[in-house]
């Protein structure tokens, strides 16, 4: 694995006015990886597999295939964008060169701070699996509490951003080496699981994929109401594949691999995740076993079951090293996306969040702001029963609006005729959509639409599902959210916009410790990246790049 930076990546990092000071190391295997950890399929379908059976049934299976296909649209779009531009951060610098400074901004700052949540959330897996695996890991009470699980989930879930903070702070190489032995485990154990249940299989899917398990009765949209909320956990489960387009200043080859590495990732977990699911309830004893949807059985009980304690248990260590690698993921892809806006100028301490380590090449500060924000979160909600599934949901409509902030001003940007770059030709060799391009964006868009709206609707069940009951929780997706949009506009319209621009130190053909070049001053303006929002007579510049 080859060291050395790319001239192909090096020259896009120049046109957005960054110099390489990252460490160029990441192969193939190990950016397929990013994403498909980032996923996890183990981690999500047992994580979130008992909500969306408790919510729809057998026939929620139905929702796995409909959110593959939604998001495969945003894929292909991102997977554009990468083979184009492989940035740090990759989400809120496309959109720099897709709409405007304040959208660019508002994208980094919601996926910024969905990815802080959603570190916080995806570590409350090991609360479902742990216990199952060793009883002592219920270290506190016995889990007849009413805080038991939750309170035990903090403390496990603290201990291992613990652990993705020391990783990542030590450096990419590791991260990667470590992250891509946890795939390795979690696809040949995926597979293997696959084989077991399907050796095991004593119903057809026919039956599996027609039993609604009388969830549509009492609901005013019958069946459909009650699939809408179960379609949640598969939404939950199938994001984060642009994990390996904001590794690209780390990325060997880029614009060739993560691509590549994007719709591979939410392919391969798609098809797996979706054989587990469906051979898991085709071999089940009793699907109405209460157990399939109780947060502290689900897929798990199955797995026991059907293999026995011992290979059962085997299995969940599987589970445990998915879960880690997918926190781990999750964790290095929200430190790429603070140190970009913290390069410019963007963030409060920028300086200090954008430093990049001499001798490791990584930012460290960021890894240990991030760790101790998502940590921070946990002990806030420590005796929160609802934890599980409020703080994931809010983080998961955060992402698919950040998505959003992407897919739309792309989809603005082909209508202008300004996406494509005009008159820049692709000659075969990186990823294009082509003539496809504009109806995948259209759908794109119309998708992500439609299940953020899915996602926040204030369904008692969801949001406010045990007592006591207040309109604030039900609400919880547009207060929360809300309030976090308008703090982060407030912060950008009355102080980030003034300053915003390449700091000095990561800006391309300057020194660290020299004085600014002349014109410069502080950080390079973002009128000198052809910016329309800070330079109007520019508004002309087409979007792929300065002219």
């Amino acid at each position: 694995m080859s060291a050395h930076p790319t001239p192909d990546g090096d020259s896009h990092l120049a046109e957005f006015g960054y110099k390489q000071e990252l460490d160029r190391s990441i192969g193939k295997f190990s950016s397929f990886a990013a994403g498909v950890s980032y996923i996890s399929i183990l981690t999500g379908t047992f994580q979130l597999f008992y909500f969306g059976y408790g919510a729809g049934g057998p026939a929620y299976l139905w929702s796995w295939p409909m959110v593959f296909l939604g998001q495969l649209m945003v894929a292909l779009c991102f997977a554009e964008l990468a083979a184009k531009y492989p940035v740090a951060g990759s989400l809120y610098n496309w959109t720099k060169r897709l709409g405007s400074r304040t959208t660019s901004w508002m994208t980094g700052w919601m996926m910024l701070t969905a990815s802080i949540v959603t570190l916080s959330a995806t570590v409350l897996a090991y609360q479902i699996t742990l216990p199952q695996l060793w009883s002592g890991f219920q270290v506190v009470g016995d889990g007849t509490g009413t805080y038991d699980f939750a309170v035990n989930a903090v403390i496990l879930g603290s201990a291992l951003i613990l652990f993705t903070t020391a990783v990542n702070a030590y450096g990419v190489k590791l991260m990667a080496r470590i992250n891509s032995a946890g795939v390795f485990i979690e696809l040949v154990a995926a597979v293997l699981i696959i084989v077991i249940l399907a050796v095991a299989m004593t119903r057809s899917p026919v039956e599996v994929l027609t039993d609604t398990a009388g969830m549509g009765e009492g609901r005013d949209l019958g069946y459909l109401g009650a699939f809408l909320v179960a379609a949640l956990a598969s939404a939950y489960v199938m994001y984060g594949f642009d994990t390996a387009s904001s590794l690209g200043e780390e990325t060997i080859d880029p614009r060739r691999t993560a691509p590549k590495a994007i719709v591979r990732a939410v392919t391969a977990s798609f098809l797996l995740g979706g054989l587990i699911l469906l051979f898991g309830l085709m071999a089940v004893q009793d699907l109405n076993d209460p157990q399939l949807s109780s947060s502290t059985g689900g897929l798990q009980y199955v797995l026991l079951q059907v293999a026995g304690t011992g290979l059962g248990k085997a299995f969940l260590v599987c589970i445990m090293i998915a879960i880690t690698v997918c926190c781990l993921a999750v964790h290095t892809a929200t430190i790429r996306m603070m140190f970009a806006m913290a390069r410019d100028n963007n963030l409060p301490f920028s300086s200090r969040l954008s430093k990049v380590d001499p001798k490791r090449k990584t930012p460290v500060v960021p890894a240990v702001v991030i760790g101790v924000l998502s940590i921070s979160i946990l002990l806030i909600n420590i005796r929160q029963p609802q934890i599980f599934t409020v703080i994931t949901s809010i983080a998961i409509i955060m992402i698919y609006l950040a998505y959003l902030l992407v897919t739309v001003p792309m989809l603005l940007s082909r209508l202008r005729g300004r996406w494509p770059v005009p008159g820049e030709r692709n000659d075969g060799r990186y990823f294009s959509l082509g003539r496809w391009g504009l109806p995948v964006n259209i759908l794109a868009v119309l998708w992500g639409g439609g299940m953020a709206l899915n996602l926040a609707w204030p369904r008692r069940e969801v949001y406010n599902a045990t007592e006591p009951h207040h309109w604030y929780l039900q609400w919880g997706a547009f207060v929360f959210i809300g309030a976090i949009a308008l703090v982060g506009l407030a912060y950008y319209l009355l102080r980030a916009r003034h300053n915003t621009g390449v700091l000095p130190e990561h800006a391309v053909g300057t020194v660290p410790g020299a004085p600014a070049p002349s014109g410069v001053g502080t950080a390079v303006p973002a009128a000198r990246l052809g910016d329309p929002d800070e330079d109007p007579g520019r508004a002309d510049v087409p979007v792929g790049g300065l002219r």
